[in-house]
């Protein structure tokens, strides 16, 4: 893994993202920290052409984005339309809202829908990817968890992976043996640690203040070609400036080949 290929997820920023002047300033420190790249996901409603303009002002690349399951399932050329404004190729359904994974009906439709919309994208030029929680490991009556069967079910040419580390951990999984599993279908993926209280309690935590094993899991996505390394933290313990510093420091010095 390179530096360049570090991103940011914004939705860890997205209190600070919700007015241009506000993404302006956000950009720059982003930058000033060392990234070069950034996922646009959880910011305010400003165009694509200005969010595009602040990110070029800065030098930096929208490697990816996450847009809303309802658009890219159901308005999926307007997604298109507005990845071909932002100037990339890669974005993800971020999550299953609705969905009652024990109605087979409810998952047998949107697995199909998103296999018809993946198709779109690719015809486009671009990538949709799936990205994960916990709920997506639950096995009813103990068959397939859904995430086993989304890819199993769609083409691998339509639907990539966007793994998340942290709720692949929550769920159940096996972070490194997800990743390998992912081989050839995983352009980008969500480093995100997990933290385990004395007491038990769970919570998010910046890279390298956790207990999963990065190096593994960047060594097996790597071998799976993946292109986007992309940190996230949902909630952090203060200024998530200060966590996502902490995060890209902790990559720079131990994870980068």
């Amino acid at each position: 893994m390179k530096l360049s290929q570090v991103a940011i997820q914004l939705y860890t920023l997205r209190d600070f993202c919700k007015t241009a002047a506000d993404f302006a300033v956000t950009m720059k420190k982003v930058r000033e920290i060392g990234y070069t790249s950034v996922q646009i996901s959880g910011v305010g409603p400003i165009p694509e052409a200005e969010l595009a303009a602040m990110c070029k002002a800065e030098g930096l690349t929208i490697c990816a984005t996450h847009e809303s399951g309802a658009s890219i399932l159901d308005e999926t050329d307007k997604v298109i339309a507005r990845l071909r404004a932002l100037g990339t190729k890669l974005t993800a359904y971020p999550y299953p809202a609705g969905v009652d994974f024990d109605n087979p009906e409810h998952v047998s439709t949107l697995i199909r829908k998103l296999d018809i919309a993946g198709a779109k994208f690719r015809a486009a030029g671009m990538k949709l990817g799936y990205h994960n929680h916990a709920n997506e490991f639950y096995r009813p009556a103990g068959g397939p968890c859904f995430l086993e069967r989304v890819y199993a079910e769609t083409s691998p040419k339509n639907i990539a992976a966007e793994l998340d580390t942290f709720w692949v951990q929550r769920g159940g999984g096996d972070v490194v043996d997800w990743v390998s599993r992912m081989k050839g279908r995983q352009p980008f993926i969500h480093l995100k640690d997990f933290k385990v209280a004395p007491n038990g309690d769970i919570s998010f935590c910046e890279i390298g203040a956790g207990t999963l094993p990065f190096k593994r899991i960047i060594a097996a996505a790597e071998a799976g070609g993946c292109e986007w390394f992309i940190v996230e933290q949902d909630s952090c313990p203060g200024d998530p400036f200060v966590s996502i510093k902490q995060s890209f420091d902790y990559i720079k010095a131990h994870l980068i080949s």
